[in-house]
């Protein structure tokens, strides 16, 4: 009988625990990642399509380390029912058709994670 490798125990049981992990935004929304590159933000009483964009951009900064000038997508159309959460990923082909953001220029589902984590500011100053 063949024994699985120790990278072969180690992949699967980090797929096994990544949907329990969560980080926790600055804005203290959970981030919860769901495949690679996809991860969900799921609502947490009062939050505004700002505040899921601020938890998204500040996962994809300082959890996934992407640079500033990184695309993030929406996958869930807008506007998002009351109690639930929004998805996001890094892959433009899932994208949504809007961001949700009353924004000013061409419509799409995606801004950057840098654009996205400034929102950050704006819930602290709200506070």
């Amino acid at each position: 009988m063949k024994l699985p490798s120790m990278a072969a125990v180690i992949s699967s049981l980090l797929l096994a625990t990544a949907p329990s992990f969560a980080f926790t935004a600055q804005n203290g929304l959970a981030v919860r990642p769901e495949t690679a590159g996809t991860f969900n933000v799921p609502w947490q009483g009062k939050a505004g399509p700002s505040a899921f964009w601020c938890a998204a951009g500040d996962y994809g900064i300082r959890a996934l380390h992407l640079t500033p000038d990184t695309r993030i997508y929406r996958t869930s159309e807008p506007p998002r029912r009351s109690g639930e959460g929004v998805r996001f990923t890094l892959d433009p082909a899932g994208a949504a058709s809007s961001t949700g953001l009353a924004v000013f220029w061409p419509k799409g589902a995606g801004i950057t994670a840098g654009f996205a984590q400034s929102f950050c500011e704006e819930d602290f100053k709200r506070r």
